[in-house]
């Protein structure tokens, strides 16, 4: 969350995949900068492109912010739930969700399916969480 929804760091970003590391982005339409990367070079170049586009107006709540992490029965692979929480300027709350599957090798991320939807959903004060 740190390197992606924070920092936007691109270098960050694709110092934690291998060399070959793969990152998809499934529910991405074609053309999108996240869609499907190759390689720690392309990693860098797409999500550098992806975050020079117009960001979502809101600050990070990092309390609000949650993810939980679920194991498999390969050591290297895990899922992980995440919930990015925003406020919104005129008092709404914002939340965008994520589930990322990761495969690693030696310690770096060898491949990472990203599922998110591009627009954060509108959570009303009642609703969230």
């Amino acid at each position: 969350m740190y390197a992606g929804a924070i920092t936007r760091n691109p270098d960050a970003i694709a110092a934690m995949f291998t060399e070959d590391g793969v990152y998809e982005a499934p529910l991405a339409p074609d053309g999108h900068p996240l869609r499907h990367l190759v390689g720690r070079a392309a990693i860098r170049t797409g999500t550098s492109a992806y975050h020079q586009q117009p960001t979502y107006q809101a600050t990070m709540n990092v309390e609000r912010s949650a993810y939980v992490l679920h194991d498999t029965a390969d050591p290297d692979v895990f899922i992980a739930e995440i919930d990015v929480a925003f406020d919104e300027a005129d008092g709404r709350r914002t939340t965008m969700s994520l589930l990322q599957i990761f495969r690693l090798r030696d310690g770096q991320i060898a491949k990472l399916r990203d599922y998110f939807s591009e627009l954060p959903s509108v959570v009303s004060d009642d609703h969230s969480s």
